[in-house]
């Protein structure tokens, strides 16, 4: 009877602290959350202060920027000129800048997009979408561009 009870007791305090291991575990990873909660928390207002020492105008043209990326697959040089020009937005050269120095895209995918379109609306060679896609005249997008568009055109 005393063995049984030793390793009764034995079992229940080796269970024990396996359980206290696996708590203080738990409890680590709550306190590394709330530390990247905390962090991310105090970086907010910087990103905000930021955020506000933006002009309106730059937010804006940002704003129209990814709007022509999203909506009519145009590149950056094309969506440049698109903020800057006379008959386009109007906007000055500075906030057209920043919006394409911040805009977040994936260009060699709106060339594909673009190359596509040319090759199914308007039955073009190869040779000629590529063409079109880097042309000062045309799309604007760059030789790299162009390039992973034709060769991933279906």
């Amino acid at each position: 009877m005393k063995k049984k009870l030793i390793f009764s007791a034995a079992l229940v305090l080796s269970l024990g602290l396996a359980g206290c291991g696996a708590d203080s575990a738990k409890e680590e990873k709550p306190k590394e959350e709330t530390q990247k909660a905390v962090s991310a928390e105090a970086e907010k207002p910087q990103e905000k202060a930021k955020e506000d020492s933006v002009p309106r105008e730059y937010k804006a043209a940002l704003k129209k920027a990814e709007s022509y990326a999203e909506n009519m697959q145009m590149s950056k040089a094309g969506i440049y000129d698109q903020l800057t020009s006379e008959h386009g937005e109007k906007f000055p050269a500075e906030a057209a800048q920043y919006a394409i120095d911040n805009i977040v895209f994936d260009w060699k995918e709106n060339a594909l997009k673009k190359a596509q379109s040319y090759a199914e609306n308007m039955s073009m060679s190869d040779s000629d979408i590529y063409d079109q896609l880097v042309s000062e005249h045309g799309e604007k997008f760059t030789a790299e561009e162009a390039k992973y568009a034709i060769d991933n055109l279906k």
